[in-house]
């Protein structure tokens, strides 16, 4: 077994070292990226940077397994499935074929262990394990799959499976593949396992190294998953963060695990290169008091989300500016939270960020009980 973990670290340094050129990248065109398909986002807005036929409908393979991932972590995260629970594999689960851990029909491993074999090794019968245990049938979890995907816009995108194996009518495209690999990469406890290199399973009798080659690569990269299959070709969805910046890239379709990795890095490099996330201070007159009209108070204070991070050009700082638009008063009754204006940032002449001005908090509307309660109170 220790020849075997031995083989299995060889093999893996051989493919890293042959697998990403460095590149500065200032700059990229269709022609650097060799695959097909191909998305660079931003993970916190959901921008997109860079696009080659983002929308082309596509088989990808176990990437697949990323909107699998999420309907497991929101799972947990409802309590619905917990890492202790027990799993029993199923006959269908254990006739998986492709990449698996050789799961037998009535074998038990936690969830823990299921979800891990199923980022870290791609295994096919481990996400259907997952799948049934959730939904009772993979064909319920599918359909959970399909109406999660239509909640996140992935016009783009029919599942017919769990783990991706070539079907008919099984596609999605590049820029949805991004939509959900950012949505999953919310669920921080995932990072945990897309983290993993090398573990093991059934006590150390079975070896999981992980298939994503950039970890070992490339400087940030967080996850997320690969997929091969013959309709699909070489496909990865890699997560990357530096300097607070966050990067989702896909590429799909590619003719060789070796120039999915390269492609995914050249993304990776033109994201980092050419972008950051800018801290803009909270301008002072969104923070202020306006006057309320026929309120039981004369003003109300506000307060406003400006001031999150924006995603820039590197080096476009100087140009930005802000503009606060409020009215000069406003009519009870106010409500806390309630809009009352908005902040506007430009770079040059371009907005990049609106921020809403809320209420920092509720005004009743005088009425005439009110009025005469006063009156007497003076009175008195």
């Amino acid at each position: 077994m220790k020849l075997l973990r031995i083989f299995c670290m060889i093999l893996a340094a051989i493919v890293i070292v042959t697998a990403c050129p460095v590149m500065p990248v200032s700059a990229l065109s269709d022609k650097d990226i060799t695959a097909p398909s191909a998305v660079l986002m931003d993970a916190l807005t959901g921008e997109v940077l860079y696009e080659k036929s983002p929308h082309e409908i596509r088989p990808c393979a176990s990437i697949t397994k990323v909107m699998t991932l999420l309907l497991v972590m929101e799972a947990l995260e409802s309590g619905k499935l917990s890492l202790d629970d027990n799993i029993t594999a199923s006959a269908h689960a254990a006739s998986m074929g492709g990449s698996d851990i050789w799961l037998e029909q009535g074998e038990t491993m936690t969830a823990d262990e299921m979800i891990k074999a199923t980022i870290v090794a791609s295994a096919n019968d481990a996400a259907v394990a997952l799948a049934e245990h959730i939904s009772g049938t993979e064909d319920e979890f599918v359909g959970a799959m399909n109406k999660r995907a239509q909640e996140l816009k992935m016009n783009d995108t029919v599942f017919k499976n769990c783990n991706g194996l070539d079907e008919d009518g099984h596609v999605t495209s590049a820029y949805d593949v991004a939509i959900m690999s950012r949505e999953l990469i919310k669920h921080k406890k995932i990072l945990e396992y897309s983290n993993i290199w090398m573990d093991e399973l059934r006590g150390g009798k079975t070896q999981l190294v992980n298939t994503n080659k950039l970890l070992k690569s490339y400087k940030g990269i967080t996850g997320l998953k690969t997929g091969t299959t013959s309709k699909a070709g070489s496909c990865i969805s890699a997560t990357a963060e530096r300097d607070g910046l966050s990067l989702v890239a896909v590429v799909l379709g590619s003719e060789s695990g070796k120039s999915r990795f390269s492609d995914a890095a050249k993304l990776l490099d033109y994201g980092f290169a050419n972008f950051t996330m800018y801290t803009p201070d909270v301008p002072e007159e969104a923070v202020t008091d306006i006057i309320v009209k026929n309120g039981m108070c004369s003003t109300v204070g506000t307060s406003s989300s400006a001031g999150s991070q924006i995603l820039i050009k590197k080096g476009s700082e100087s140009g930005i500016s802000h503009e606060v638009i409020l009215p000069a008063e406003i009519d009870a009754p106010v409500d806390k939270g309630s809009v009352i204006g908005k902040v506007i940032y430009k770079n040059g002449s371009k907005q990049i960020a609106e921020y809403p001005v809320t209420a920092a908090e509720s005004v009743r509307q005088i009425n005439f009980g009110d009025i005469f309660g006063i009156f007497l109170r003076a009175l008195i």
